[in-house]
């Protein structure tokens, strides 16, 4: 039997993705049940792309449901490592300035299953969160970047 992948998470990001379950079951499946029962309606299934559509639709929304069930059960919440404030460490926030030119920017690190860089989080897998993990304020940092490496001073760990 193969080992599951663990899935790093704050205690809020399991909880975003508790409801997002819930949603999945209780109304979204219903919604494509329903898409479904109305494109069968209109008549010749080989035909009918409003039903092959929803077929889609429902296949992915069953496909989520897997994934996301996957992601809570096999979830470890990420503790603040309230030991060393100012080391780099799952949870936190980092804020650090872009050498030479100064350019300040903050990322909390967070597992794979709630990153979003839009939001400012950033995965513990990736190039940037693996540069700074372990660092401590003050530190100077190498980090690959998809344009070449650059040097990062950590400013700020929250």
């Amino acid at each position: 039997m193969a080992v599951e992948k663990s899935y790093y998470m704050t205690q809020e990001g399991k909880e975003k993705l508790e409801k997002e379950l819930h949603y999945l079951k209780t109304e979204r499946r219903q919604e494509v049940v329903e898409r479904i029962k109305v494109a069968r309606d209109f008549g010749d299934l080989s035909e009918n792309s409003e039903y092959d559509a929803a077929k889609d639709d429902q296949a992915f929304v069953e496909q989520r449901i897997t994934q996301v069930e996957k992601m809570i059960r096999n979830a470890v919440i990420i503790e603040n490592d309230n030991d060393n404030p100012n080391i780099v460490s799952l949870g936190k926030s980092v804020t650090f300035t872009e050498l030479p030119n100064g350019e300040e920017e903050t990322y909390t690190i967070v597992g794979s299953a709630e990153a979003d860089p839009f939001e400012g989080k950033i995965s513990n897998d990736s190039p940037m969160a693996k540069s700074l993990l372990g660092h401590e304020i003050g530190t100077e940092v190498a980090v690959a970047t998809p344009g070449g490496e650059i040097q990062v001073r950590i400013v700020k760990v929250d």
